[in-house]
């Protein structure tokens, strides 16, 4: 029995009291950031090598082709790739990077993120630890930058490798941004609360309404002012389609070449896009040293390379009506700017809604100098070190635009919504139908005329004096009988003859009306209610000797009025 229990399996030990089991989840997170990068740099290597095998002027073996891919990863993250092969023997940075093309390594980070933090939720389901969001994000991107730093290694030894200090940075920001969105977006995107290191008036005056909506509105100028880049280079485009159609025929014989020059414009159109908006904001372009491309002229020489999309440019000297007509594109992303940046709520002050509009104007400058800066950089040294829009200038040029006019529209557009509705007047009288103080005068007259059976007392138990009813006038119309002839009308003895003075009763009951004539042949309800419970008949007070019309109380009315009230506007 020793022995068997001896040679069996042990039983595993006991967890410690404090002890957690350490979860795979950490572990995934890591391989899914090094899933992420090796899927970028897999289809770019993939392209890389279609593209070596179908040219038939290779300039290197297959292993120069896997370095010019690790060289286009790394440059998908803003990374400068350093030309050595040129004419003058100097090298040349290429700091121009496709801005479409960087959505590739984005959006694989940004999955990869989401699944780690799927993983990190599963495993606190099944009971072990459960993975907060700042350990799924730095799993994530240490699985990331690691491949990183090796791609940077490998794409040395290559025709274009990278420049260190600039891998160095760009390569960690981009991968930490789109972690972090991952990260909130498997979090259900929740709009706070923010980090404790943030300080407590920053994190209080940001739950306020006014900068989500300031950031709606600056979101749809910097849309309005992209879209209408978009339409300066495609009516750029089609203006000059003889020479972009030679260009690209004559850059090259070979149709794998040509679709190389295809691919990179088609990575190049979000720049050309920010390069359009930054063109009709009015500080437009540099194109080298010394040359600048505005609405108002194109000035300078400009030793551009031969490329498609540069051959859509304005031709050189002063600027035209229709190059002037570029400045639309800001004045609609400022009347955007303004229309967003009103809100639907009634008790909103217009200083509010101005200043809403400010600061919308605000986040669209800065969300445009920070396009521009990425959308630009060197293509070489001398005169193609500066190479696209100054950041700055287009930032400056945007807030002011869409502040200049969105300020006045939103004041406008608020006033126009607050205005008071036709027939507030009319309203307002019935509404006071339904005031307190009517209300109280409606229901006294009403129990007034109601006239209880029941003699309402006072609080110290005696009856209070009953009500004096009032006679309702009713219009009596006179009728005129036709005087009968004396043959005719037989004679009558004539009726006695009432003293002086005193009207005759037949008259008064002739004129009286039926309801009146039934209310006095019954006795009167305080009578009747006296009489019941034994108690002495209050006296009877004179009334007067004729129908007296009584003082209206209130307009009559007819039927009763229900009115809706609106529901109030956010």
């Amino acid at each position: 029995m020793t022995q068997v229990t001896e040679l069996g399996t042990p039983l595993p030990a006991a967890l410690r009291p404090g002890a957690r089991r350490r979860s795979p989840a950490a572990a995934a997170c890591v391989l899914g950031g090094v899933v992420a990068a090796g899927l970028g740099l897999g289809f770019l290597a993939v392209l890389v090598i279609v593209l070596w095998i179908s040219s038939p002027y290779p300039d290197s073996g297959p292993g120069g082709a896997l370095h010019l891919a690790a060289g286009l990863w790394l440059m998908a993250h803003g990374t400068e790739l350093v030309r050595y092969e040129t004419l003058s023997g100097v090298p040349a940075p290429v700091g121009v990077t496709p801005l479409l093309l960087v959505a590739l390594p984005a959006l694989l980070m940004r999955r990869a993120a989401r699944l780690g933090s799927a993983s990190g939720d599963a495993a606190g389901a099944d009971g072990e630890e459960v993975l907060p969001a700042c350990a799924v994000f730095s799993a994530v991107l240490c699985g990331y930058l690691t491949v990183g730093a090796m791609a940077t290694v490998y794409a040395a030894g290559g025709p274009m490798p990278a420049d260190p200090l600039s891998a160095a940075w760009h390569l960690p920001l981009v991968a930490a941004l789109a972690a972090a969105g991952g990260v909130w977006a498997a979090k259900g995107r929740p709009p706070g609360p923010l980090p404790d290191w943030v300080p407590r008036g920053v994190r209080k005056a940001v739950t306020r309404p006014r900068y989500a909506l300031a950031l709606r509105s600056g979101a749809a100028g910097v849309l309005v002012l992209l879209g209408g880049g978009t339409l300066l280079v495609g009516a750029s485009l089609a203006w000059h389609g003889s020479e972009v159609q030679t260009s690209f025929l004559t850059l090259t014989g070979v149709w794998s070449g040509r679709f190389a020059v295809l691919l990179l414009a088609v990575a190049l159109i979000p720049n050309a896009m920010v390069w359009g908006a930054a063109y009709g904001l009015g500080p437009g372009f540099a194109l080298g040293a010394g040359a600048t491309a505005t609405p108002l002229g194109f000035e300078g020489a400009a030793a551009l390379p031969r490329f498609p999309l540069l051959a859509a440019l304005p031709p050189e000297g002063a600027g035209t009506p229709v190059t002037w007509a570029a400045a639309g594109v800001p004045v609609a992303a400022g009347l955007a700017v303004g229309w967003f940046a009103v809100r639907r709520a009634r008790e909103v002050p217009y200083g509010e809604t101005a200043l809403t509009a400010a600061l919308g104007s605000v986040v669209c400058g800065l969300a445009m100098a920070g396009l521009a800066a990425v959308s630009g950089g060197p293509m070489g040294t001398a005169a193609l070190a500066s190479f696209g829009p100054v950041w700055w200038a287009v930032g400056a040029a945007a807030a002011a635009w869409t502040l200049v006019l969105a300020v006045p529209l939103a004041v406008g557009v608020h006033a126009w919504r607050t205005r008071p509705a036709r027939g507030a007047a009319e309203e307002a009288a019935a509404d006071a139908w339904h005031d307190s103080g009517v209300r109280e005068l409606r229901w006294q007259a009403l129990r007034g005329a109601a006239q209880p059976l029941v003699t309402p007392t006072t609080r110290r138990g005696t009856p209070a004096p009953a009500p004096v009813p009032q006679a309702v006038p009713v219009a009596v119309t006179p009728v005129v009988a036709a005087v009968p002839t004396a043959a005719a009308t037989p004679m009558t003895p004539a009726p006695p003859t009432a003293p002086a003075g005193a009207e005759p009763a037949s008259l008064v009951a002739r004129a009286a009306p039926p309801v009146a004539a039934a209310s006095a042949a019954r006795p009167a309800p305080d009578v009747r209610a006296a009489a019941e419970f034994g108690a002495a008949a209050p006296p009877a007070t004179p009334g007067p000797a004729g129908p007296v019309p009584p003082a209206p109380l209130l307009p009559p009315v007819a039927g009763a009025r229900i009115l809706s009230r609106r529901p109030p506007e956010e």
